[in-house]
């Protein structure tokens, strides 16, 4: 696979935006993508969320598992050509933990057709990828979905229009599926994309119109704190979508947002006070006929070694291919190019 070529000067803040001297915002940052997925399928907007599940024995045959969330589940080679479909169902978010431990993998995703959490089963020799069945959320729309694992527990947040998060834990095996809510937090407003950060004890969450927040969730009940604003000097404006983790040793790396309506990506220390390190965007890869990213929903950043990726990928869902509502896929940039063009330090992956 060819690589992107760099576009433009680095960007970053002097300090962080929760500090009393908010920092100021520089100039933007450029990367291209160097690959593309087929098309999700379905005409509007239909592709949402991705995540990458890597081949343990072979890294190049690992799979990036995107959401149709007219139809539901997509599955692409590194190629980006599909793999296969699996039709069950409007899911909008998806994401996966893998454990060595197991001969399978678990991925989730948001199913507000039958207002579940959709559970799949990947099987870590072959990759195959099955519909193992729903857990019901009792209640309706399920929206963002994120996937955690420790002490052997699926960990499973799941987010709302309403604001409401919850945190299930999600047992899943070819011969067992069950789920239980362990948890609720409120935000004001609407939420969507989360991740669990089980090094630091963290659940990250966006909620579109106001900001990115943070929470302890081993914690009985789970206080919010807001970690950035909308509108705020570090270039994070609504909707705020996508939220993915670059996962380094000891807790360090890399948290990146999606602030959609300016087709810009913007990157915080993963560690408190998670100051933020610079924004970006994805421009057209003329060379390879790969069109620029625009309003992307759904992202997820992988920091293990893949071919032709040493440093690891972003994969993000683009809006329009190229216009918008057309043709909708993901696209994937090299970390690599993210950490050049922010000034990133160099760190080990977890």
């Amino acid at each position: 696979m060819l690589r992107p070529i760099l576009l433009a000067a680095v960007s970053v803040f002097a300090v962080s935006a929760c500090a009393s001297a908010p920092p100021v915002l520089s100039s933007q940052a450029l990367v291209m993508a160097s690959m593309e997925t087929a098309p999700a399928g379905a005409r509007g907007d239909a592709a949402d969320d991705p995540v990458l599940w890597l081949q343990p024995q072979d890294a190049a045959k690992s799979l990036i598992l995107g959401t149709n969330k007219q139809e539901g589940l997509v599955v692409y080679n590194l190629d980006g050509s599909e793999a296969a479909r699996l039709p069950i169902g409007l899911i909008n978010n998806v994401d996966l933990r893998q454990s060595a431990e197991r001969s399978f993998d678990v991925a989730v995703a948001s199913n507000d057709q039958v207002n579940a959490i959709s559970v799949f089963l990947v099987d870590r020799a072959t990759g195959t990828v099955s519909h193992r069945g729903d857990v019901p959320t009792g209640r309706l729309e399920p929206y963002g979905i994120c996937s955690g694992r420790e002490d052997g527990r699926g960990l499973v947040g799941v987010t709302y229009k309403d604001g409401t998060v919850e945190i299930w834990s999600v047992s899943a095996s070819p011969t067992e599926l069950t789920g239980e809510l362990l948890k609720t937090a409120k935000l004001a407003t609407q939420l969507e994309g989360c991740v669990f950060d089980e090094a630091q004890g963290l659940l990250f969450v966006g909620e579109e119109d106001q900001g990115l927040w943070k929470m302890a969730y081993p914690d009985a009940a789970p206080v919010p704190e807001q970690i950035d604003v909308v509108g705020g000097a570090a270039g994070l404006v609504a909707d705020v979508e996508g939220v993915s983790l670059w996962r380094g040793k000891d807790g360090a790396g890399w948290l990146v947002v999606s602030a959609q309506s300016d087709n810009r990506f913007v990157v915080y220390d993963r560690k408190a006070p998670h100051t933020p390190m610079g924004s970006f965007s994805i421009g057209e890869n003329a060379a390879l006929g790969i069109d620029a990213v625009t309003h992307t929903d759904g992202l997820d950043v992988f920091s293990g070694a893949l071919p032709s990726y040493p440093r690891g990928i972003l994969t993000v869902q683009d809006d329009g291919n190229p216009k918008s509502g057309q043709d909708q896929n993901f696209k994937v940039v090299s970390w690599a190019d993210i950490e050049q063009a922010l000034g990133l330090p160099v760190l080990e992956a977890e």
